[in-house]
């Protein structure tokens, strides 16, 4: 009986407005009025004129709320490339005990030639592997390895004896993909680590095949990504293996690449940042260097593309060593750099080499190469101009190798590292990216501890053309909220209503206006709708809205755990309404959403869910009922059922947009609210 005046009660608290509920002639559940319903439309309209200045202002006023440790964000437009993702730094270490971790290491820095120097120093490659056998990991790893990395490496049996050196733990290799068969190498030799095949050797690696992602995620509990190298490719150890594990981590390597990342795109301060830009294939990176020259207060080009810029500029240069292709392009940074008062600078002077004496090599000014006569080098006269140029600046960026042709000669690029050295030592911000310029910087002395390295340039030039990061938008699954919920509402005691995949808001925002004395949070993937939101709640002064840009399905007990209130009710409605992509329907409701909303979830508390896709919903009501372990059962609280079983109408008398849109051409929506019971035991 007790139970039962429980659900009665809160039947009436939620459908009929016991706090404040205004009078009304009926029973009919209605939390919108007229009133309200012309400021969403008023609000629907000025949604579709939000400026990206808005957003802006709009992301500097409701950042403060919101600290998120060891994550990293970015701001206007740069959060859309560098998500949210949780780190082996911030996940709790005890949960690592006897669980079997996949690391995805990068060869590059591990298997290189320099390691010797880097394992006498704090490596955060290594540490990330060290560290989860601290904590009491079984640690698999699996990386890729050619011969044109290092002629010594041909075997695992090589690459586990390397590891095992700069380690000093015992890595064995073993001869197949998948770590479920692990337990059978365990009985027959003891291994501190396991080492999967080589993936360089399966092509469904690269195909991001998942089948093979499967494969490589059987029995593992935890994904670590250290391989920060190839955060720009979709790979099945790096994306594909995401979709099969519940905990997927950044490494302590793979952090690290990522703070350096962020750093390159300098600060809203027009403050004396210089990138130094090496390398060729202007046409494709013309819109990174679009961004450069609005970040920048000089671009200085020492590779290939420098012979582009000069040719735009008028200057006398081998024309064979024009990028034709991209005349217009070259032309465009040019002018979009004076427009903004950027520096833009080129060599002055080239070391050249003959043509037909390939070993007679001869300096010249850099627009007066004699014919027979191709650059190799940059000159001493560009380095000194360099130097004395990046003297007055505070931060600077070298991308790119100081090469020109095909010419192996890299005195240029040493002298560079020697400049960047000094200039690292009286606190300039130095960052260094790509292989060949972290391998000069490596051969100065102390340049771990004074410059930023990032090894793989291609992951920085998707970076700064404004690109999403595959490696990394798949970590974007379970990071650790700290959130001021004094900041964020007047009142956070007061029960919440959570709305997983809010949208453009209508919904929540209807509520939240007309219910005073309730909080309500809106989890939506769609970081512009989101900033949409918080605009319409800025304007409109709320002080019980909010929503947060983040995956719900991974990230929702991180945040409402530390709610101070109850979780008083959670609505899932139509889950990503886009026919182009009708596999992403059956994804938003697994198994740890599930599991985390029944958990926090406040005894009779409700769970509703519609969708325009009767299969969608069904598949929605087996999830919560299956995952919810008998504490779930459905909940008709006097509404009108349908033959099937469905709600009739919306009990909250309030419609999101996409099921005004449904109703609107006519179709039907298929509702259900579950109930939470109380005293289930487990």
């Amino acid at each position: 009986m007790g139970q039962l005046l429980l659900q009665n009660s809160l039947q009436e608290l939620l459908f009929c407005g016991k706090f404040n509920r205004p009078k009304v002639h009926n029973y009919r559940p209605c939390w919108f009025v007229d009133g309200c319903v012309q400021s969403m439309r008023s609000f629907t309209c000025r949604s579709l004129h939000y400026s990206i200045q808005g957003s802006w202002k709009l992301a500097n006023h409701f950042e403060d709320p919101i600290t998120h440790n060891n994550v990293f964000d970015c701001s206007e437009g740069e959060s859309d490339t560098l998500p949210y993702v949780q780190t082996l730094r911030k996940f709790p270490k005890q949960e690592l005990l006897r669980k079997a971790v996949l690391v995805r290491f990068d060869s590059t820095i591990l298997l290189q030639e320099e390691a010797d120097h880097i394992a006498q120093s704090p490596s955060n490659a290594l540490l990330t592997i060290r560290y989860l056998l601290e904590a009491g990991a079984k640690v698999i790893l699996v990386s890729d390895w050619s011969v044109r990395n290092n002629l010594k490496l041909f075997d695992s049996e090589s690459i586990a004896d390397i590891l095992s050196s700069r380690l000093q733990y015992k890595v064995v290799p073993v001869r197949h993909i998948s770590p479920v068969r692990l337990p059978e190498m365990e009985s027959s030799e003891r291994a501190d680590i396991f080492l999967l095949d080589n993936l360089s050797e399966f092509k469904l690696e690269v195909a991001n095949c998942p089948k093979f992602a499967e494969e490589l995620s059987l029995g593992i509990d935890v994904f670590v990504n250290d391989s920060f190298s190839h955060s720009h490719k979709i790979l099945a150890s790096t994306v594909g293996v995401t979709r099969f594990c519940d905990v997927c981590v950044a490494g302590f390597q793979f952090e690290e690449s990522l703070k350096q990342l962020r750093n390159v795109k300098g600060t809203k301060k027009r403050e004396p940042y210089m990138a130094i830009i090496g390398g060729g294939n202007f046409l494709d990176k013309a819109s990174a260097l679009q961004f450069l020259a609005s970040r920048c207060e000089a671009l200085i080009f020492v590779g290939m593309m420098s012979i582009q810029i000069m040719h735009v500029l008028g200057l006398s240069v081998p024309l064979n060593l024009v990028e034709h292709g991209a005349l217009k392009e070259s032309l465009d940074v040019v002018q979009s750099a004076q427009s903004r008062n950027v520096q833009i600078v080129y060599p002055k002077d080239f070391l050249c080499k003959n043509v037909q004496l390939p070993n007679q090599l001869e300096i010249f000014p850099s627009h007066r190469v004699l014919d027979g006569w191709v650059p190799v080098d940059i000159g001493p006269v560009t380095l000194d101009e360099i130097k004395s140029l990046l003297t007055k600046c505070k931060k600077t960026m070298w991308i790119g190798p100081v090469k020109f042709h095909k010419s192996s000669c890299i005195s240029g690029a040493s002298k560079l590292a020697q400049i960047l050295t000094q200039l690292s030592q009286n606190e300039c911000d130095v960052t260094v990216v790509g292989n060949i310029a972290c391998e000069a910087l490596m051969k100065e002395p102390n340049p771990v501890s004074v410059c930023n390295m990032i090894y793989k340039a291609s992951v920085v030039w998707e970076y700064l053309k404004g690109r999403k990061l595959p490696g990394v938008l798949a970590l974007d699954r379970a990071y650790p909220f700290d959130t001021d919920w004094n900041s964020v509402f007047a009142d956070p005691s007061k029960p919440l209503v959570v709305d997983i995949g809010s949208g453009n808001g209508i919904f929540l925002l209807g509520m939240a206006n007309r219910r005073k004395d309730l909080n309500f949070l809106g989890l939506e993937i769609n970081e512009k709708l989101v900033r949409r939101c918080l605009d319409s709640i800025h304007r409109l002064t709320m002080k019980n809205g909010y929503f947060i840009a983040t995956n719900a399905t991974s990230t929702f007990r991180s945040i409402v755990s530390s709610y101070p209130g109850e979780l008083f009710l959670v609505s899932v409605q139509c889950p990503n309404p886009d026919f182009n992509n009708p596999e992403h329907r059956w994804r938003m409701v697994q198994r740890s959403l599930v599991e985390a909303i029944v958990e926090l979830l406040v005894p009779n508390g409700k769970v509703f869910l519609q969708s325009d896709i009767e299969a969608v919903s069904l598949r929605m009501k087996e999830e919560f009922l299956k995952y919810g372990k008998g504490r779930l059962v459905v909940h008709e609280g006097g509404n009108a059922i349908t033959s099937e079983g469905w709600l009739k109408e919306n009990p909250f008398g309030i419609r999101s947009d996409w099921e005004r849109h449904v109703l609107d051409r006519g179709d039907p929506m298929y509702r259900l609210m579950l109930s939470k019971l109380t005293n289930v035991e487990m």
